[in-house]
């Protein structure tokens, strides 16, 4: 069941990139209710891992990302999904093997109809949307759109190890908001990276990042680094801000959200302390 995880994982990534990549609006909605639908998969694996009392980690293997055309990309994930369906075996579960079974079978039939297309998403034009941008606000936007969907990719997977090792109701709402948010911020800046070609995979996260022993900390901490990204965002708007009203107003508008953020992770330490002073 481990490698049944980790094999999930990579081709929920892969197609979550294969997605992000995409410029036909129907090729883009079939990949993305794919890569959604493998995440869910992901998640009831990891509980069954859990409910059986087994140990595991978020390593995973590099995706190889960089094609020419979406079908050698496609191509690659149904090679992936008839891995998954082999291990399937080692799942004791049967509503729950019965249940990605079928959801494969009908995923590689709908990926091997798809219109192919050619990528551009590694081309390194390093433009969005024909925006003249100087070279100074250009690099800005280059470094800020690796490094935060690296880290949104990293809080995806921290905030849903906290949520599957928790039974706390309130904390795991505020976790499973969390993790919507960074899908949302993750697929906004990956589909900027593919339009400037710039794409990539995040890189894996080590455990140490989601194996938290420490969650008060662990919380202060991250208010700390949403209060430093708001500042990157501010900074960034004010940067592209006499080149593109868009994306000014884009940046203000992921600035805004970090508040929410903030507050979020502050009732989620009240929360802890209060549990700690009751206990």
């Amino acid at each position: 069941m481990k490698t049944l995880l980790i094999k999930t994982h990579e081709a929920w990534l892969a197609t979550l990139m294969a997605a992000l990549m995409s410029r036909t609006t129907e090729n883009k909605r079939i990949l993305t209710e794919f890569s959604d639908i493998l995440w869910r998969h992901f998640t009831w694996i990891e509980n069954d891992l859990i409910r059986h009392r087994i140990e595991y980690d978020y390593d995973r293997d590099n995706i190889p990302i960089k094609v020419e055309r979406l079908s050698s990309l496609v191509a690659d994930i149904v090679r992936r999904m008839n891995e998954i369906e082999l291990l399937l075996v080692r799942c004791e579960d049967e509503a729950l093997k019965n249940r990605i079974r079928t959801d494969l079978e009908y995923m590689r039939y709908a990926l091997g109809r798809l219109e192919d297309e050619t990528i551009c998403a590694f081309d390194m034009n390093r433009r969005y949307r024909e925006i003249e941008l100087d070279e100074e606000a250009t690099g800005a936007l280059t470094l800020f759109l690796f490094e935060e969907s690296y880290k949104e990719y990293e809080l995806i997977m921290i905030y849903n190890y906290l949520k599957a090792h928790s039974d706390d109701a309130f904390l795991n709402r505020i976790f499973q908001i969390l993790i919507d948010e960074s899908f949302f911020h993750l697929r906004s800046f990956g589909e900027m990276m593919a339009e400037m070609g710039i794409l990539g995979v995040p890189r894996v996260i080590h455990q140490s990042l989601y194996k938290v022993s420490d969650i008060e900390r662990f919380l202060l901490d991250g208010i700390d680094e949403e209060i430093a990204a708001k500042e990157q965002c501010r900074e960034l708007s004010d940067a592209v801000a006499s080149k593109s009203e868009e994306l000014a107003k884009f940046f203000d508008f992921i600035n805004y959200q970090e508040n929410y953020h903030i507050e979020l992770m502050r009732e989620a330490v009240a929360h802890y302390r209060a549990k700690r002073s009751d206990g």
